[in-house]
């Protein structure tokens, strides 16, 4: 496919995927929920996560004509600049008996057959990761389940600089129990690499100490866009963590209000590069916003109501958070 400058953008619409599928510049659409419909279409993805209240379709827009297809378990859509890919495996497929559920071995193999697909496909560079995984805080000490999924992810990963990681989420799915578990992960790579971005406030994900696991998270806190590029900031999973350490356990409302205080960090850190980014966000910054306790997504769709402007896309999402103690994770972009 011919080169261009990496164009994308993310909105939420009200529509119906096939409607939407027909439109040659749409990279990815995707849905949430157990009711979102079947589509056969690569571009097309059912994330298992409940949304509250409304649910748009999360829309994502690239620069130039779209080519998609399947290859084996990967599905895939390429305008030229920029890669959709999802990849989707049970985890009893890491063992050939299908007898073991191990979380560690399949990200193992999900992230080896992701950086194979990406090289092969002419676009080395992981811009976004979202990964969702069942049971996230099961297990204890080391043998926690999100513990073991970083350890899986950075070996298939390979030898990477800390440097270029990608932003990235990890999200647990609320699913009922005795169903198959299932390690989803989609992202949006490039031919070109943007610029990983930190948060004066927090220490980098990928330098924890060793009480968080064997294995420090490999992502990093933001994505800046390819120079020349039209895209905006990627924004990674973000909740009440300053310096290494959860916040304000007792209270989702607080926690709420510390994840913004980290998104104004990070936004004031990426301006420092891109000074016409905008200082807040508004209508160009759609937000997921993922909720552990069910009795509390109410609590936060109206707390984002005074704390966000009224203009500012948003979906509700009943997930699981990385850390017990963490109630509300927010991810999304910003431009």
């Amino acid at each position: 496919m011919p080169f261009h400058e990496p164009r994308w953008s993310v909105d939420y619409v009200h529509d119906t995927p096939e409607s939407v599928l027909t439109q040659s510049d749409v990279l990815a659409v995707i849905a949430f929920g157990a009711n979102a419909p079947h589509v056969d279409d690569p571009r097309y993805l059912r994330v298992a996560l409940e949304p509250y209240g409304d649910a748009p379709l999360e829309v994502w827009r690239a620069g130039g004509a779209v080519q998609c297809g399947r290859d084996g378990d990967v599905a895939w859509a390429d305008d030229g600049a920029l890669l959709f890919g999802a990849i989707e495996l049970d985890e009893g497929e890491a063992d050939p008996t299908g007898r073991v559920s191990d979380i560690e071995a399949t990200a193992d193999r999900l992230y080896r057959r992701l950086m194979e697909f990406v090289q092969q496909r002419g676009t080395p560079h992981l811009l976004r990761v979202w990964n969702y995984l069942d049971g996230i805080t099961v297990g204890e000490g080391d043998m926690e389940r999100y513990r073991q999924f970083c350890v899986g992810r950075a070996r298939g990963l390979g030898h990477v600089d800390p440097n270029t990681l990608p932003a990235a989420t990890a999200i647990g799915q609320v699913n009922p129990d005795g169903a198959p578990r299932r390690l989803q992960v989609y992202w949006l790579a490039s031919r070109v690499p943007g610029t990983p971005l930190e948060n004066p406030r927090q220490i980098s994900a990928y330098r924890y100490p060793r009480q968080y696991g064997p294995q420090p998270p490999s992502f990093a806190r933001a994505m800046l866009p390819p120079a020349g590029s039209a895209m905006p900031l990627m924004l990674s999973g973000t909740a009440a963590i300053v310096g290494h350490e959860s916040q304000h356990a007792d209270s989702v409302a607080t926690q709420l209000d510390e994840t913004l205080a980290n998104f104004d960090s990070l936004i004031a850190a990426a301006r420092a590069q891109w000074p016409s980014l905008p200082t807040r966000f508004g209508a160009h910054s759609p937000l997921k916003v993922y909720v552990r306790d069910r009795d509390e997504l109410d609590v936060v769709a109206r707390a984002l109501e005074t704390r966000l402007p009224p203009e500012v896309p948003r979906v509700v999402l009943h997930a699981a958070v990385c850390r017990r103690e963490l109630r509300v994770e927010i991810d999304g972009v910003h431009g």
